[in-house]
């Protein structure tokens, strides 16, 4: 590592980025080292040297694990996104040619927040292919799929469903109940429900769980996308199934505190059409990747003190 001497700032290796990231996300110098392949000593040295460069401890040691100091979980995010920009960089000029259109479908809750960073990274490591976006429901997206109007669908599935046996399991976090702060809805009864239209898996989870609990509910609003929903309860009219990752201020998590059940996990699926061509099959893999680092960073988050 070199100091650059034009602009006096610090030129940080990749490796040392990518051994961090791999420490943050296993909690351990050896496990990391088996990783990337050095010993524990080595690692441990490319953690000082980076410590040593930007002027602060990113991790703390406790007995055999380690954990994120908060400078640490600055960095991360940091770490990420440069790495991912390197690949991105490398992936376009040494990576096959790849041409085409890719006819790919999503539910629409999907729109705002997985799409947007899923096809800005795959433009820019793959110019030439031509992404048409079908945004539906889950069970027409299918329909369409086995009609040969889409390529490659993501759809949404309860683990113990047979759509989550149709498919490639690409992410999997938890449903939650949602509700107003300080709110009041969740306490009347019969319940009060803001759900998606007929067929949407989270409304037949929700349901689901209150029966199983024998819990008094009511179909009081029904939205095609989730702003209509969360609109309901904006206006504390009801409460709705949710993805726990969505759930932020004003709204918040309700649970066995406010008498009301787990419901479980779900699943986005991916599937893709026979016999699909590259540009499809790149897609494909784009989207598993993209999966793949929100499910590692969820993870490092969920275990951070």
């Amino acid at each position: 590592m070199e100091r650059a001497s034009s602009a006096g700032s610090i030129l940080i290796d990749m490796e040392l980025y990518r051994t961090f990231l791999v420490i943050a996300e296993t909690g351990s110098f050896s496990k990391a080292g088996e990783l990337v392949g050095r010993t524990t000593s080595a690692v441990s040295m490319q953690i000082k040297k980076l410590e040593n460069l930007i002027g602060v401890q990113v991790f703390a040691r406790e007995g055999r694990t380690v954990r994120l100091t908060s400078e640490g979980e600055a960095l991360l995010g940091y770490a990420r996104r440069i790495l991912m920009l390197n690949d991105e960089a490398v992936a376009l000029f040494l990576s096959p040619s790849v041409e085409g259109e890719v006819r790919f479908g999503a539910p629409s809750d999907f729109g705002t927040r997985f799409l947007p960073t899923f096809l800005s990274r795959f433009a820019r490591s793959h110019p030439g292919v031509n992404v048409d976006v079908h945004i539906d429901g889950s069970p027409k997206l299918l329909a369409e799929m086995q009609n040969r109007d889409l390529d490659l669908v993501l759809y949404t599935a309860r683990p113990d469903s047979d759509l989550a046996k149709g498919g490639d399991i690409v992410f999997t976090e938890p449903l939650v109940w949602a509700g107003l702060e300080g709110g009041v809805a969740y306490e009347r009864d019969p319940l009060p429900l803001a759900v998606a239209t007929s067929g949407c898996p989270w409304r037949r989870a929700a349901r689901m769980a209150l029966d199983g609990m024998q819990k008094p509910y009511r179909i009081s609003y029904t939205s095609f996308h989730s702003a209509g929903q969360e609109a309901a309860l904006l206006a504390d009219l009801a409460v709705a199934p949710f993805p726990a990752s969505v759930v932020e201020p004003p709204l918040q998590i309700l649970d066995e505190r406010h008498n009301l059940p787990d419901i479980g996990n779900y699943h986005i699926i991916m599937k893709q059409r026979p016999r699909a061509g590259k540009a499809v099959r790149a897609f494909a893999e784009h989207v598993e990747e993209c999966f793949r680092e929100m499910s590692l960073s969820s993870t490092s988050a969920s275990s951070a003190p």
